[in-house]
């Protein structure tokens, strides 16, 4: 019924005043009679309202019609073709030229522009319209209807305005990049790859590496370089990665549409599957850096503790011969010696430091330290220097001249009582037997002595000169030794005597070892 279309109408032309749409002497009964030019002039305001006046270009200002918009968009994507100057929405486009430069512009694969310069307006123009449509662009205009001095200018809006809208574009107050910039941004793009992986993978090389040198300055400078790999270029190429991501969003669009072929191997999951194993591979290397260099640190303070004892028996070595060439002084004035005690106390005091130096260097050498060989250097000049004054210490107070009594205890530093030794000498007005053999020195084994040495020849000939050492001491012992005034110091003498026969009863299988490495 006319009443029912009359309202249909007005509902339509009451939500297009809501929508701010401009109707000039419209009516609802002009629309249900059938004008035509009514009519087709309210198609042309809602195809103008609804689809070309939502156009956003860079640089147009705010008061610009939709038209102008448009028509400023075309002059900026077909800026640059020789010959071809977008002034109006008319004749500029009646040889299809204008339509394929759009399209070149976009997608510079699918028009040859050099074949549309020598095309005839015709082939021009279905060529266009053929492309556009493959690029789901509706095929709104026939080529004989534009193939005319001066085309229909609504219908040329409307379809510029279609493939306007089916093209990539920026969007308005974000970020895009435009037709004539996407091939500098896929250019910066895949260098930016290129680089990036080139870069990751080199260093996944080297975090792969977990051979670490054993010198401890070496191992630490390798650990800072790492830390300032972790700390200052980890975070640069970071933002690097982002930035990459971030690039590739906004080329995506072209990706889809077609304009761009993303080659195997540049997708930004790509750089973060390498990413990925670099990182595993850093971990990996300081898991295993990390307490290598804390390993190297403790034995680095072992090391130092070894040097600090080196200098302290070499301190205690020179006391004891200075003290030593003191007491050869005296005899060779007639005077008796004084300082035998004192000598034996610095034997004493080096002994035992060099016995603990030889386990601290055991630790070093079943840890490979690097610099063991001059530690085990020193050690055994201090070693050969101790057996040269032990022999000269037995030597001179073997000769009987003593201020006292006094023993030559070359024992382990356990057994050490300095002042005791200075005030009653050994044996001297003992009641009771001593509780151990401490007087007797142990000798060394030939395993100790093996450690020490830079040979295990060396090692051997130095322990016969050891059992050489110890029984010229213990008989020097026992030639000074005493009977006994009474019935408990005799009782202790004895005791004392089946130690010194024990300790040489054991010293037969030291002297069978050494045979059996004689030659």
């Amino acid at each position: 019924m006319r009443f029912h279309r009359l309202q249909n109408v007005q509902i339509a032309l009451d939500f297009l005043k809501q929508r701010q749409v401009k109707l000039v002497n419209i009516r609802n009964d002009d629309i249900t009679d059938g004008n035509p030019k009514l009519t087709l002039g309210l198609i042309w305001t809602i195809i103008l309202h609804f689809q070309i006046s939502d156009i956003y270009i860079s640089g147009e200002s705010g008061d610009m019609s939709a038209k102008e918009k448009l028509l400023l968009w075309s002059q900026k994507v077909t800026a640059g073709y020789v010959g071809l100057k977008c002034t109006n929405f008319s004749s500029c486009w009646s040889d299809g030229k204008m339509f394929n430069a759009v399209i070149h512009r976009y997608r510079p694969d699918l028009v040859d522009m050099e074949r549309v310069y020598i095309q005839s307006n015709r082939e021009n123009l279905e060529q266009a319209f053929e492309i556009a449509e493959r690029l789901g662009v509706t095929r709104l205009l026939d080529s004989e209807d534009v193939d005319v001095p001066s085309p229909d200018e609504k219908s040329v809006i409307t379809y510029v305005s279609s493939i306007y809208d089916a093209f990539p574009k920026v969007p308005e107050g974000g970020e895009g990049i435009s037709a004539t910039e996407v091939d500098t941004k896929w250019l910066e793009y895949q260098t930016c790859v290129e680089t990036l992986i080139s870069w990751i993978k080199q260093h996944t090389i080297q975090m792969s590496d977990k051979s670490f040198p054993q010198n401890p300055v070496k191992l630490k400078a390798l650990y800072n370089q790492y830390i300032h790999f972790k700390e200052t270029e980890i975070p640069t190429k970071q933002l690097e990665k982002r930035s990459i991501e971030e690039l590739y969003k906004l080329l995506e669009v072209w990706i889809e549409f077609g304009r761009l072929k993303l080659p195997q191997g540049y997708h930004p999951n790509n750089v973060e599957e390498e990413w990925g194993k670099l990182i595993i591979e850093m971990l990996e290397r300081e898991k295993l850096l990390r307490p290598a260099v804390e390993r190297l640190e403790l034995l680095l303070q072992r090391a130092n503790k070894i040097q600090n004892g080196t200098l302290n028996c070499e301190e205690k070595l020179t006391l004891a011969r200075n003290t030593l060439q003191a007491d050869e002084a005296h005899l060779e004035s007639g005077q008796p010696v004084q300082y035998e005690s004192d000598v034996v106390m610095y034997l004493q005091e080096c002994e035992g430091l060099l016995r603990q130096l030889q386990a601290d260097v055991q630790m070093l050498r079943d840890e490979n330290y690097y610099q063991l060989e001059e530690l085990v250097f020193k050690i055994v000049r201090l070693q050969d220097e101790l057996v040269t004054l032990r022999l000269e210490c037995t030597n001179l107070y073997r000769k009987g001249h003593f201020s006292s009594p006094s023993s030559l205890d070359l024992a382990q530093p356990s057994s050490l009582s300095t002042r005791h030794m200075k005030t009653e000498p050994l044996l001297q007005g003992m009641i009771a037997p001593p509780a151990s053999t401490s007087w007797i020195r142990k000798p060394m084994t030939r395993m100790e002595l093996v450690a020490i040495s830079s040979s295990e020849d060396e090692g051997s000939l130095r322990f016969v000169y050891e059992l050489l050492s110890w029984v010229e001491e213990i008989q020097m012992k026992l030639e000074r030794s005493e009977w006994g005034n009474d019935l408990p110091s005799v009782e202790a003498q004895l005791e004392v005597q089946r130690q010194v026969h024990s300790s040489v009863e054991g010293m037969s299988s030291s002297v069978k070892e050494a045979r059996m490495y004689e030659g």
